[in-house]
């Protein structure tokens, strides 16, 4: 068990100071080329016989601390960071299963992650199977002989539906699939799925691991076994590595995370109140809410309920409107910076699935995707409800 809350934690995870002549910030190490003292040490650290580091694509010393520092916060074994989120998840998938394999994954979350799923299947031959990820019992009826994989994203993108982790996990095992968790939303400060059975945890580290919208980087981590399959593997092969210069970019993200999110989750849930009984919204969208779907099951496996909110306006032209006539939030995509980020998701993310797919998925038309920053909730509020008319 840790000795300390986590907000020492993100100060502190991945120390070595010693490593580094005292410095209390992780050097940047620029180098893609490391000299040997010697035949026996430069043979035996390029075989991964002994530790070290020969090539930057393979190995870097600011690089490793970025992946202790998340191996600590998620309580894992061993981590490896990537240059972006879609690399993570795409080294990973590529680790696990291969032609002639099957996965389950939810009907909705992140449209990447889905068209990548989808791409592999039709360039691969390894299908998956879409399911309503709220409901563990999916994954088991799902489940085929040549199951590999189990995909989940909880809290998912972007309806915020949550998956019962430990449930989808064991029935994972008992069927011999390896369970990995899409934990970008939550963050390890409201929630660790390692610990609740997840086999692997993916990090889209542009968001709130990185904070400020000016990086991106995407991490695995997990069991040392999956995570040396996965570095010696895709992440060779294809090489998606992160330069340490981004990696040292997250590290110094993550110092702030936990002051971070517990402001995105303050004022998430008081903008997710706040919105409730608006006459020109349809529905709200965050797992805090009594009224969510999967609201017990949110409150069982998670510290805290994220910065996410979902805001159905019911049309496209109402979607327009509002973010046409925001002042303080601004209108992008991507989300965990500090500042609020709002986008209409059937008009941008999500419009790259039909529409058959996006009603699967329960995305309507006029959908925003809320990624609630730190500013003054008041200010957060009143611009949002201005911006309604």
């Amino acid at each position: 068990m840790p000795k300390h809350s986590f907000f020492t934690e993100a100060v502190h995870a991945g120390e070595d100071r010693s490593a580094n002549y005292g410095a209390v910030s992780v050097p940047i190490y620029p180098a893609s080329v490391f000299a040997f003292s010697n035949a026996d040490e430069g043979i035996a650290i390029h075989n991964y016989e002994k530790p070290g580091y020969f090539y930057g694509r393979l190995g870097n010393p600011t690089v490793d601390a970025l992946e202790r520092t998340i191996t600590e916060l998620e309580r894992g074994e061993d981590a490896i960071a990537f240059a972006s989120g879609m690399a993570a998840i795409s080294a990973a998938t590529f680790s696990l299963v291969q032609s002639g394999d099957h996965v389950v994954a939810p009907e909705s979350m992140y449209s990447t992650t889905t068209n990548f799923l989808k791409h592999v299947g039709e360039t691969f031959k390894i299908e998956t199977t879409f399911v309503d990820a709220s409901n563990a019992e999916a994954y088991a009826a799902a489940v085929r002989p040549n199951t590999k994989m189990f995909w989940v994203e909880s809290p998912s993108n972007p309806l915020l539906r949550i998956t019962d982790i430990s449930e989808v996990a064991a029935i994972g095992k008992r069927a011999g699939a390896i369970t990995v968790v899409d934990n970008t939303f939550a963050t390890p400060f409201n929630q660790r799925p390692l610990e609740l059975g997840a086999d692997l945890v993916i990090h889209s580290a542009t968001k709130y691991l990185g904070g400020h919208s000016d990086l991106t980087a995407g991490i695995v981590v997990g069991g040392k076994e999956l995570i040396d399959k996965t570095r010696h593997g895709a992440a060779k092969f294809y090489g998606g590595n992160i330069a340490p210069q981004v990696a040292w970019l997250v590290m110094r993200g993550i110092k702030t995370l936990a002051l971070r999110m517990e402001r995105h989750n303050h004022n998430a849930s008081a903008l997710a109140n706040m919105l409730l009984d608006h006459p020109k919204i349809k529905q709200v969208y965050y797992p805090g809410l009594p009224s969510h779907q999967n609201h017990e099951i949110a409150e069982r496996q998670m510290i805290g309920f994220g910065g996410m909110v979902g805001v159905d306006l019911g049309t496209a032209d109402a979607a327009k409107q509002l973010v046409n006539n925001l002042k303080v939030c601004t209108f992008a995509t991507s989300l965990g910076g500090v500042e609020t980020l709002v986008q209409p998701v059937a008009l941008m993310t999500h419009a790259t699935l039909s529409l058959e797919e996006r009603e699967l998925a329960g995305v309507s038309e006029g959908l925003l995707r809320i990624s609630v920053g730190i500013e003054d909730i008041n200010d957060i509020c009143s611009d949002i409800y201005d911006a309604l008319g």
